[in-house]
C-alpha cells in the first residue's frame, strides 16, 4: 500500500492547491456577488460548514474508500495485456463517468438516497466549498455502489485514481464562482461540465434540481434527456425548495430523520422573479 498511498498523497496535494487556485480566482472575479447571507460571520459559519464535512470525508477516505477500492481493483484479473496503456484508462474513465452519472441521477430518484445527498443542495450558494460539502453516508454508499462495475470491468487502480482526480477537479471547477468569459465557457460546456451548466442543477427549483447530472463530460445529459432548458442568471436562487440550511450538526443528522424530505425537493414554489424558471 505504500505506493497507493504515496499517489493518494500527490493527488491530495495536486487537488488542494487547485482548490486553493480557484478559491482566490472565484473571489478576485466572482460571476454573482456573494450575498448579505454569505458574508462576515454567516459567510464564515457556511465555510466551517462545507470545510466540517469536508473533513469528515478526508478522514473517511484512507481509512475505508480507498483500501475498498484498491480490494475490489485486484479482485479479479482477467482483463487481456492488450486493454492496458493510456487508451484503456480513457476507456474506464468514460465508463465510470457513465456509472457516475446514473448514481447522481438515482440519488435524486430514489428517497432513501435522496436523504443523504440534499446535504450537498441545501447550500444556499455555491463556490469551491460546495464542491467537497457531502454527508459521509453518501461517500460510503458511492464507495461501495461502484465496488461491482470495478470488479465486473475488471479496473485496474490506476484508472481509478486517473477518473477521481478528474472527478474533483470537475467538481471544484463547476461548483466554483468563477466568471468565464463567455465564449469560453461555451466551447468547454460542449465538452465538459462548466458553471453554467451545473449551477443550474443547484436552483431552488425542483425540475432543474432534478436536471443536469452529469460530472466530468457534458455529453451524459443530452444524450439521456436530463439537461435542463434553464439558463443560468446571476439571481438564481440556490438551494432545495421547502427546506432551508442547517448547522453542521444538523447536516450530519439530517439523513437519519424520521421524515425525510422526499427526493427531489419540496413543493416551495421558487423561480425567477416573474415566476418562470
Amino acid at each position: 500500500m505504500e505506493g497507493v498511498d504515496t499517489l493518494v498523497l500527490i493527488k491530495g496535494l495536486a487537488l488542494a492547491a487547485w482548490l486553493a487556485l480557484l478559491f482566490v480566482l472565484e473571489r478576485l472575479r466572482p460571476m454573482v456577488l456573494r450575498p448579505d447571507g454569505d458574508r462576515g460571520r454567516a459567510g464564515l459559519s457556511r465555510l466551517a460548514r462545507n470545510g466540517g464535512l469536508w473533513l469528515a470525508n478526508t478522514a473517511l477516505s484512507p481509512l475505508v474508500v480507498v483500501p475498498v477500492s484498491v480490494w475490489a481493483a485486484g479482485l479479479t484479473t482477467w482483463r487481456p495485456e492488450a486493454w492496458s496503456g493510456g487508451w484503456a484508462i480513457a476507456v474506464d474513465v468514460l465508463i465510470l463517468d457513465a456509472w457516475i452519472y446514473w448514481w447522481h441521477r438515482a440519488n435524486h430518484e430514489i428517497a432513501f438516497l435522496w436523504r443523504f445527498h440534499e446535504v450537498h443542495h441545501l447550500d444556499r450558494f455555491l463556490d469551491t466549498t460546495s464542491a467537497v460539502r457531502f454527508h459521509f453516508g453518501e461517500v460510503l454508499l458511492g464507495a461501495a455502489v461502484r465496488l461491482p462495475v470495478i470488479v465486473a470491468l475488471d479496473i485496474p487502480w490506476a484508472s481509478i485514481l486517473v477518473f477521481e482526480t478528474l472527478v474533483l477537479v470537475s467538481a471544484l471547477f463547476h461548483h466554483s464562482n468563477l466568471r468565464l468569459p463567455p465564449r469560453l465557457e461555451r466551447a468547454l460546456a460542449r465538452v465538459v461540465v462548466t458553471p453554467s451548466i451545473h449551477w443550474v442543477h443547484h436552483h431552488r427549483v425542483r425540475r432543474d434540481t432534478d436536471s443536469n447530472y452529469a460530472t466530468v463530460l457534458s455529453i451524459w445529459d443530452p444524450l439521456f434527456g436530463s439537461r435542463s432548458r434553464t439558463a443560468r442568471w446571476p439571481a438564481m436562487p440556490i438551494g432545495v425548495e421547502g427546506r432551508e440550511e442547517r448547522g453542521l450538526l444538523g447536516l450530519f443528522a439530517r439523513p437519519f430523520e424520521a421524515e425525510p424530505q422526499a427526493a427531489g425537493g419540496g413543493s416551495e414554489p421558487l423561480g425567477r422573479p416573474d415566476g418562470s424558471a
